[in-house]
């Protein structure tokens, strides 16, 4: 967890300014990230963080825990004094309203399925919900009793209990090691350091901390940092690397985004997790911003990866921006089994990849528009042919799944993805090109819709869909993006 943050110290404008271990407040001890003022990323609340205290549970066996198990020193290996308490503690010294810092509790340990804890944890923070955490005026309630248990155990008011849990987090890491040496590896190509190859039985960077720690050598900033891997060698002389670009609409629970890239927007504010705030944004505000991000940020870079912690319909407007003719050489970072690096010839093409098997439906006689059902890693062909039909001028439906049916591993690589939205794209193309809109409604990853959204001056007009994924609004679609 250490390499993993410090190794963002090697970007001198990046939000990471400090980065410690063994050196926080008792109980969150393990990792300190400092960030740069203005630079740390918000919290749930839309709080900027100043740091970050981590504090790592491994345990080389499964095991659970709820909220009781917090206000339990056992818990924690300790004699007298719980986990809750430490956080106590720290919060009224690094954070006396509650704000400014974050304590994370990182484990491989799974949540109780059937504890109140397993619902307080927002997925895409890993806060505590406090909205729901204050459910229930009663001591007899769910929550009632889980405020009385931490308050009482606290010995503090229920008052006084909401900054505690207001800067508390709960992450659960359940990848494997070999899982984690790949994250790391992914982000030491990013900055330029030595990677470890998976064959190699040792990781030398676990005997390096072990004598830093010898020698007291346990905080870092960004001089003290490259200083070190300059020393020890740690520097891939190959050198350079792409421009990372990072946009972000929706929080993910264990990634700062801004913190890991060379230049980021953050669109979270525009959205209610998922859900945006008001739907004509989409079109006035979110791809304005969007569009003056990517040209400025692309601007006099040849090369670029990017980052899109986003909704199916950005990246397909990244793609539309960076278009198949603004001769960037462009990569993603696509979450499938882990984080992997795809662009459009990252593989040899293989003939034995499936291929899109796209059949056509009438939907209204004399209307213009289409619809493009594209189900790579589930069908999505009964709920679009259902949306669509209540939708006007809308003429034809196509359905793109994969040879052999959707799933997650339909798609095999950036080249198979670039190969199945050119073929796509062919296929719209042949439909016509008269005055009439495309509707797109895409269930995979965004890679293949940034691919598709860089063919999009050669569709035409495209609607791009929402589905309800948190299925807290109608469990069906909403428009996203729209492009002339």
């Amino acid at each position: 967890m250490f390499w993993l943050h410090a190794a963002l110290l090697l970007d001198p404008k990046g939000a990471v300014s400090k980065v410690s271990f063994e050196r926080g407040p008792r109980g969150f001890d393990d990792v300190t990230v400092e960030y740069a003022p203005g630079m740390g990323p918000q919290d749930h609340y839309g709080h900027r963080l100043v740091r970050d205290f981590l504090q790592c549970k491994w345990h080389a066996r499964p095991g659970e825990f709820g909220h009781l198990e917090l206000i339990d020193p056992a818990f924690s290996n300790a004699q007298t004094v719980s986990l809750l308490q430490r956080a106590r503690d720290a919060q009224a010294a690094h954070a006396p309203q509650g704000k400014g810092a974050r304590f994370r509790l990182v484990t491989n340990w799974r949540l109780m399925a059937a504890d109140p804890l397993a619902k307080l944890i927002l997925n895409q923070t890993h806060a505590i919900d406090l909205k729901l955490l204050y459910e229930g005026k009663t001591s007899a309630s769910i929550m009632g009793k889980v405020r009385d248990a931490w308050a009482g155990h606290l010995g503090i008011s229920h008052d006084e209990l909401e900054h505690v849990a207001r800067t508390l987090a709960i992450t659960q890491r359940l990848e494997s090691g070999n899982d984690f040496r790949e994250r790391l590896n992914d982000r030491f190509a990013l900055v330029g350091m030595i990677q470890v190859p998976l064959s190699q039985a040792g990781f030398p960077y676990d005997d390096l901390i072990m004598k830093l720690h010898a020698q007291e050598r346990n905080e870092f900033d960004r001089e003290a940092f490259r200083d070190l891997c300059n020393d020890e060698k740690l520097l891939d002389k190959k050198g350079g690397g792409p421009s990372t670009l990072g946009v972000r609409s929706f929080m993910h629970p264990i990634d700062d985004l801004e913190a890991r890239t060379d230049n980021a927007i953050n669109l979270v504010p525009h959205f209610d997790g998922r859900y945006i705030r008001d739907p004509s944004a989409w079109k006035a505000v979110v791809f304005p911003e969007l569009r003056d991000f990517v040209i400025n940020a692309a601007r006099g870079q040849d090369e670029i990866r990017l980052i899109l912690d986003t909704h199916v319909s950005l990246a397909f407007g990244v793609g539309a921006i960076l278009n198949a003719k603004s001769g960037k050489k462009i990569e993603l970072e696509q979450r499938a089994g882990g984080r992997q690096i795809w662009s459009e010839s990252d593989k040899p093409v293989d003939a034995s990849w499936p291929k899109l098997v796209i059949a056509r439906e009438a939907i209204q006689a004399g209307g213009a528009d289409i619809a493009v059902s594209v189900g790579l890693t589930h069908d999505t062909s009964k709920a679009v042919r259902a949306y669509v039909e209540n939708l006007p001028n809308m003429g034809e439906l196509l359905i793109a799944t994969p040879e052999g049916g959707a799933s997650n591993q339909s798609m095999k690589s950036g080249s198979h993805a670039f190969q199945l939205a050119e073929a796509l794209t062919a296929t719209i193309r042949s439909t016509g090109t008269g005055p009439r809109r495309v509707h797109l409604f895409i269930a995979g990853p965004n890679a293949f819709a940034f691919f598709l959204g860089q063919n999009q001056p050669a569709i035409g007009p495209v609607s791009v869909y929402e589905w309800d994924f948190d299925g807290l609004r109608d469990r069906n679609y909403s428009l996203g993006l729209e492009l002339p």
